[in-house]
């Protein structure tokens, strides 16, 4: 099919709904051809009559109460059919429309309403949605079935094309899991990570039973999140883990996850529960033991780097709490009193403020540049201070309105700090 045909097809199915639409309009205009070839509007005659009936039945009351006697009622009956016989007389012809006039109305309503489709906006993504169908819509079908694996070339010289046709073929079958874990797919090869994520999300939606999407949402959107297990994240891989706790990817993932939060007991734990079920099975498993014997030790040094780092304790002022918002950023930083990029910092989400309060652990886990650490400040006798700082629009510059606290100067041993938000930026 060409853009030509379905353009053409759907010019013909306006005009016939045009068509309907006209003939639906003019149908009275088609009854009066059928009609006397003079007909009458009686329409005048209908209201007489009714009044006519209501003056009698006054008149008739009148009588009965006696408020006018026989023969003043006998009068005033007379002239009121006197005057309904005069109203008969008097008759009005309806005028029939002429074909000139139904031929006008025919024409005009589907040539108005193709006109006012196409004046009203600019068309031009549509029509480069449909040639987008007719090229390569069969193309992005198979894909989106697993038919094929890679597209033929001449179906990507335009990629955009090919990128319509999947969304449009995706959002037809909207209740297909594995059409919305392709469409991921494709996202994820362009880079469009939110894209694919939010793709991967309907797709678990849909099928959450599946564990290759529930692993693959939970793998993008933990990598998409610098390595940490948000609360969907850690919800989806539990529930993976609940009905197959030897599932390998979740239990790798959890690990991973627990160790970037500082968990790293219970990232310890996932290692061994893995490690354990990879021994189990038969065969040559050494270069796989090997990789989590690593990651133990990794883990282990993590843990030795986290202790000596600084317990900070955040608190809210509570005058302060009405102005933080859902979507405010919280950054907490250890830096040289004198300035200068903070040799630790971290930004979280709000929500790890729980009750006006949060614990944040500022290690050389944390440090922003390989060069510039806690430890090696510590070494120097460098005097440092921590800050923390709520964000409105999450950006690690302070702006106006943002909620900030004092600096909170600490001497080099000290490994615990209370720091007060206490204070809006002017």
């Amino acid at each position: 099919m060409t853009i030509f045909s379905t353009v053409g097809l759907f010019i013909a199915l306006s005009l016939l709904i045009a068509l309907i639409l006209a003939v639906i309009t003019i149908m009275p205009w088609l009854r009066a051809s059928r009609s006397p070839e003079k007909p009458l509007d009686n329409q005048l005659l209908d209201i007489n009559v009714a009044v006519f009936r209501e003056r009698l039945a006054e008149l008739k009351t009148d009588k009965d109460n006696g408020t006018i006697d026989d023969s003043h009622y006998q009068n005033q009956k007379l002239e009121l059919e006197r005057q309904l016989l005069d109203a008969q007389r008097e008759v009005t012809p309806m005028v029939a429309p002429g074909i000139k006039s139904r031929l006008i109305i025919t024409v005009w309503v589907p040539v108005l309403a193709a006109m006012a489709y196409l004046m009203v906006g600019d068309r031009t993504p549509v029509f480069e949605l449909w040639a987008a169908e007719d090229k390569v819509g069969q193309v992005a079908d198979d894909l989106l079935t697993g038919k094929i694996d890679q597209p033929p070339a001449w179906a990507i010289e335009d990629g955009q094309q090919l990128i319509s046709a999947m969304q449009t073929n995706v959002y037809r079958h909207a209740d297909d899991p594995d059409r919305w874990m392709r469409l991921s797919e494709l996202f994820l090869s362009l880079e469009a990570t939110d894209s694919a994520i939010e793709a991967l999300s309907r797709a678990y939606r849909l099928s959450p039973d599946n564990e290759e999407i529930a692993t693959t949402y939970a793998q993008i959107s933990f990598f998409a999140n610098k390595g940490q297990l948000d609360a969907n994240s850690r919800r989806v891989l539990q529930d993976v883990l609940a009905k197959n706790p030897e599932h390998e990817g979740a239990q790798m993932l959890m690990a991973m996850g627990e160790a970037r939060s500082s968990n790293f007991d219970q990232a310890q734990g996932w290692i061994k529960r893995l490690r354990d079920s990879i021994a189990a099975k038969p065969g040559d498993h050494t270069k796989a033991l090997a990789s989590l014997d690593e990651l133990s030790a990794n883990v282990t040094a993590q843990q030795q780097q986290a202790s000596e780092g600084v317990e900070v304790t955040v608190t809210i002022n509570a005058s302060l709490l009405p102005l933080v918002k859902a979507d405010d950023v919280l950054f907490v930083a250890i830096r040289d009193v004198n300035g200068g990029p903070p040799f630790a910092a971290k930004r979280l989400p709000i929500n790890v403020i729980k009750q006006g309060e949060a614990s944040i652990s500022l290690s050389d886990l944390d440090a922003m540049m390989p060069e510039r650490t806690l430890k090696s400040a510590r070494a120097d006798k460098v005097q440092l201070a921590v800050i923390a700082r709520i964000s409105h629009s999450g950006t690690a510059s302070a702006e106006s309105g943002d909620l900030s606290g004092n600096p909170v100067v600490i001497s080099a041993e000290q490994n615990q700090v209370n720091v007060e938000i206490n204070q809006q930026i002017p």
